[in-house]
């Protein structure tokens, strides 16, 4: 899927084009949305905080992320085995459609669309020890095409199934784990497909619900 800008959650770019999770963001983008947005339920009792959002060419958003627990910053050696946190990507199902300026079409989203931003998401928050820092774009590039071949392959070998809460009914997800943490990706009944990453925080006990007032999170 295509994303040509962020609204609303901006912050300030890190080295690499990364965005610092640590700079103050603002609700506006998300208030956008025509579609809901999801987090982990009332069983995570942690911090909660916003991200980004995703919006295409005519401005309509797209998709956004919320974050849960520590708010992560590049891995490191020092500090890969104390953060924990979970992340939650929201992805309106849109089917293919014309874009706004009557030009060209849009691709339809789908469950691969939300392994994809999950996959890179990951990604974007992964620097490999012993790795020069005038290698690691390089690096990201060749990650970033592995993680859309794994996305558009969620009935591969790479993945498998998992089933967890979403506003409390079971409901099936494609996971994979990696030495860089796990990402996973399913469907929601409110038309939204949600995916997640993490590290130090397991899976497996986590619920997702709908968020009733995304101000929280700011």
């Amino acid at each position: 899927m295509e994303t040509t800008s962020r609204v609303g959650a901006q912050a300030p770019a890190a080295e690499g084009g990364q965005q610092l999770p640590s700079a103050r963001r603002t609700v506006d983008g998300y208030l956008l949305a025509p579609f809901p947005w999801y987090g982990l339920d009332e069983a995570f009792t942690g911090p909660r905080w916003l991200m980004q959002v995703g919006a295409a060419a005519d401005g309509a958003i797209e998709h956004g992320s919320v974050g849960h627990g520590d708010e992560p910053s590049v891995r490191s050696e020092s500090t890969e085995d104390k953060e924990r946190f979970a992340v939650v990507v929201t992805v309106a199902a849109n089917p293919v459609r014309r874009s706004a300026d009557g030009t060209g079409l849009m691709e339809a989203t789908s469950v691969s669309s939300a392994a994809w931003l999950a996959g890179v998401g990951l990604l974007s928050f992964t620097w490999p020890g012993q790795m020069d820092h005038t290698l690691r774009d390089d690096w990201l590039d060749q990650q970033t095409e592995t993680a859309w071949v794994l996305a558009d392959d969620l009935a591969g070998s790479d993945w498998s199934t998992l089933s967890l809460p979403v506003d409390g009914v079971p409901t099936p997800f494609h996971y994979r784990e990696s030495e860089f943490g796990w990402v996973l990706a399913g469907s929601t009944q409110e038309g939204v497909h949600v995916g997640a990453y993490g590290r130090g925080m397991s899976a497996y006990g986590l619920g997702f619900a709908m968020i009733k007032d995304i101000a929280t999170y700011a």
